[in-house]
């Protein structure tokens, strides 16, 4: 089973959709916008991709400013509350799949972790060839 913590209206998590169904995987789709994780499901993310709440902040397009979420002050928790508090915050698209769990950004970082191995060429979006005719990674 994989599952991607997408947003359809980013790139990144869309090619990155696009790369798992070029496997020949169907992943569960979470559009955490609409369904962001619960707190404790949140902190599992984070232990299962290595990454500390402020790896995961997403800047762009946010209130992170506004917040101050930048104060190195900041606690972990009080990062996390802000995530909460604001989903968009959450960087993505996150991926969990039987080979591990990653932040995919880049896309092509899911590459990583997929059970199966590319079917056929794949082009991002802005035209960037990241898998060739063979299914070989190209980047």
């Amino acid at each position: 089973m994989i599952t991607i913590y997408h947003n359809p209206d980013c790139a990144t998590s869309r090619n990155t959709l696009a790369m798992i169904r070029n496997s020949g995987n169907e992943p569960q789709i979470i559009e955490y916008l609409k369904t962001p994780p619960r707190r404790a499901e949140l902190v599992v993310l984070l232990r299962l991709m290595g990454l500390t709440p402020r790896q995961l902040l997403r800047e762009k397009g946010t209130p992170y400013q506004e917040l101050g979420l930048g104060d190195p002050a900041r606690t972990d928790d009080e990062l996390i509350d802000a995530m909460m508090a604001h989903p968009i915050l959450i960087n993505r698209p996150i991926v969990i799949a039987p080979l591990g769990a990653k932040l995919c950004r880049p896309s092509e970082e899911v590459l990583d972790i997929l059970p199966s191995s590319q079917r056929g060429a794949f082009t991002k979006e802005d035209g960037e060839r990241v898998v060739d005719s063979n299914g070989m990674r190209l980047i």
